[in-house]
């Protein structure tokens, strides 16, 4: 049992590092957005405007508490979260 675990330690440091290469600076969220659920990372200000709180709604009318990713998924194309948060960076 403990050979199991010390044979896992090795893989679980390398997981770590390749999370730490991955890190959302701080101030932003990572959100995966499109059919491709590409990862955007957007400023956390984002959350408090209107246009973008639309957007979460959507999100939890879709999917709850349950996102697919394990992080925050915007169920809208990609083309149109990219026009919202260009006009987001404007303001």
């Amino acid at each position: 049992m403990i050979i199991g675990v010390l044979q896992l330690l090795p893989n679980t440091m390398n997981m770590r590092k390749a999370l730490k290469s991955v890190d959302v600076p701080k101030g932003y969220v990572a959100v995966y957005v499109g059919e491709k659920m590409k990862r955007v990372v957007i400023p956390i200000s984002y959350l408090n405007q209107p246009s973008f709180q639309d957007l979460l709604s959507q999100a939890e009318e879709e999917f709850g508490f349950d996102h697919p990713m394990g992080g925050l998924t915007i169920p809208c194309k990609e083309d149109e979260f990219l026009d919202i948060t260009s006009h987001l960076n404007r303001l």
